[in-house]
């Protein structure tokens, strides 16, 4: 096996420029030090200054300084040093529950000459690399010795109470025939096998459930082979010293200064979640943070040429391996890329907006690439590989891991709580047409349907005996109407007046809907913080403390915020598809890359969205009326609500 020092010598460069700003940092700090023994040494020995009081005030005042720099670059540098770096959320994948994967990814390290990686985990992306968490190894041990601390130390403690209520010394009490053995001091507990010290290779689930097995192997490549760069010492120091100052600059982003400016105020409703943190301890950050950036610009360009030097490096050891092969597993990363977005976009979306997860995400994907395939030219050939043994098969239960990958992707990319419950519940691919496009579009259905009901009343309609409550004077709601399709067409279309103007009922209609949904998602996250994870809204932290997730907020967002006129363009097509299902025999659907799909006589209607879009934006009802003429909807029948 090839060792590290094998590498090129560019990165290797770059990474002792970037412990050249770390030794300047440390020069620097202790420079006061060196000026205060100097001028301390020098006038013991008679050779600088003599012992005239000015000579004696500059020693004690570069003691003094000294002093304050050294402990001001040990607090800097513990907390650097302690300070967390962030970590990718993944699924971790024990070698006891992948076997086969671990093997492949060993015989690649044993062929490329390079370290194997240290553990395997998944993530809900479609990319890979290696990531190092020695760090989280050493928080671990210090903490199970801790505790075998802890537990030896109340071990003693309640040994000496125990002889103290006897009035007896310890060491006395073998003579008198009692046995009292103690556990194990810290010193005799048994060590543990040191932890994982290599990097850890990550790999996006969509590529194990799509490529296959040659495939992921040579796609691999690359990657493992970057674990030889990574067990060079100096390229880990740089690494580490890099991570810890990125670290830093975060925990100071994260505990700001308490004490705002005298024209801010804090908002009523943060107090309760939130106490202020002391002063000092967050100026202490700030300098802290301060610091570490300044040390960041420094060696910023020297970082990102070692990660290129490292990348160089690896790419040309692996150019051996599967050379030809890579070329087409590329080629499948970006039909993969493709294929997942669409899938989260589309399909999964409207299921977590519902509070339902679908259960098997990565399946879905193959369902979705498959799909593309057969609908693209550009794809074809790509689905006669599924003959071939799937990467997934180097799982021992892929469908566990699959679900793991799901509910992950869900909190990443929606926000929820960590575990199932009753109104956060997984969907398989078989019932989703029935539990989530036929109950999102009721759900939006009757949405739609309450927000009419608080339009003005129609001019020459009947003013029902007792109006509700809580409308201005002279203002009748539209109350008492059955939910049917007429209802929408005549009044985003009926023409007359400053009240009834379409484009004034649709700009209502669609605020209306936006602050509905803002409600609605309001009291999802306050349920999912009360249901979900104790303490999670308080902590501001997901389980475990992940300080990555709380839990109700997506760390990425798959969309910006929807527009009213959107909102109402898909109320509106849930209203129809409501209304086809009830009056016309069609039925739920999914369509893999496009999501819930409205099919009739077994296929599914496309050409929706342009009648839609000709009433909501143009008050034009003619294009749809004759798309539910030519699908035989009956638009003055009610419809069922949820």
């Amino acid at each position: 096996m090839a060792g590290p020092k094998a590498e090129t010598p560019g990165a290797r460069a770059r990474a002792l420029a970037v412990l050249r700003v770390r030794g300047t940092a440390q020069a620097v700090a202790l420079l006061p030090a060196a000026v205060a023994v100097v001028l301390v040494a020098g006038g013991a020995t008679g050779h600088i200054g003599g012992s005239g009081s000015g000579w004696r005030t500059a020693r004690w005042v570069a003691i003094g300084v000294a002093a304050l720099t050294l402990a001001v670059a040990t607090a800097v540098g513990v907390v650097i040093a302690r300070a967390r770096p962030a970590l990718s959320p993944t699924v971790p994948v024990p070698e006891e529950t992948a076997p086969d994967l671990y093997r492949m990814v060993r015989d690649l390290a044993d062929r490329l000459g390079v370290p194997p990686p240290s553990a395997i985990a998944l993530t809900p992306d479609c990319d890979s690399w290696l990531e190092d968490r020695t760090h989280e190894e050493r928080r671990a041990r210090r903490a199970r010795l801790t505790r075998a601390r802890r537990a030896g130390a109340g071990a003693r403690d309640r040994r000496s109470a125990l002889f103290g209520r006897l009035r007896l010394a310890p060491s006395r009490s073998p003579g008198l025939g009692l046995e009292v053995t103690a556990p194990p001091a810290p010193a005799d507990v048994p060590r543990e096998a040191p932890g994982p010290t290599g990097p850890v290779l990550v790999i996006g689930s969509p590529f194990l459930w799509w490529m296959r097995v040659a495939e992921l192997r040579a796609l691999l490549a690359p990657v493992v082979a970057g674990t030889g760069p990574a067990a060079h010492p100096d390229i880990a120091a740089a690494r580490r010293f890099v991570r810890g100052l990125d670290a830093a600059v975060a925990l100071a982003a994260t505990h700001p200064r308490p004490d705002p400016a005298p024209h801010e105020t804090e908002p009523p409703d943060t107090a309760p979640y939130a106490a202020p943190a002391p002063a000092g301890p967050s100026r202490g950050l700030a300098f802290v943070g301060w610091v570490a950036r300044l040390l960041l610009r420094a060696c910023r360009d020297d970082a990102a040429e070692m990660e290129r030097g490292v990348a160089a490096a690896s790419a040309q050891r692996a150019q051996g391996v599967d050379y030809g092969l890579r070329i087409a597993a590329q080629e499948q990363v970006g039909l993969a890329y493709a294929g997942w977005d669409r899938l989260l976009t589309r399909v999964a979306l409207p299921a977590w907006r519902m509070g339902r997860w679908p259960a098997q995400l990565d399946v879905g994907v193959v369902a979705a690439l498959t799909e593309l395939s057969r609908r693209d030219r550009l794809a074809e050939g790509f689905a006669s590989r599924l003959g071939e043994r799937p990467a997934c098969d180097l799982l021992e239960e892929p469908g566990a891991v699959d679900e793991a990958i799901s509910l992950l992707a869900a909190r990443l990319f929606h926000g929820g709580p960590a575990t199932p419950g009753p109104d956060w519940s997984p969907v398989d691919w078989g019932a989703y047409p029935e539990e989530v496009v036929d109950r999102k579009w009721r759900l939006e259905a009757a949405r739609l349907h309450a927000a009419l009901d608080t339009l003005p009343r129609p001019a020459g309609e009947p003013v029902p005996s007792a109006p509700g409550g809580g409308y201005g004077p002279g203002f009748e709601p539209d109350l008492g109407a059955e939910p049917t399709l007429d209802r929408v067409l005549d009044r985003l279309s009926a023409p007359g007046g400053v009240e009834h103007d379409p484009e004034a009922i649709a700009e209502r209609l669609a605020a209306r809907l936006s602050s509905e949904l803002a409600r609605e998602e309001a009291a999802q996250r306050r349920s999912a913080a009360a249901g979900g994870v104790p303490g999670l809204a308080a902590s501001g932290q997901g389980v475990a403390g992940e300080p990555w997730l709380d839990g109700l907020t997506p760390l990425f967002p798959l969309q910006p915020p929807r527009t009213g006129r959107e909102l109402l363009a898909d109320h509106v097509t849930a209203m129809v598809c409501c209304a086809a299902m009830d009056t016309a025999g069609a039925a739920p659907g999914l369509d893999w890359l496009d999501g819930p799909a409205l099919l009739v006589d077994g296929s599914r209607k496309t050409d929706l969205t342009a009648p839609v879009l000709s009433l909501t934006e143009d008050g034009d009802p003619d294009p749809l009326r004759a798309w539910l003429g030519g699908v035989g909807v009956r638009p003055d029948k009610p419809i069922r609500l949820v």
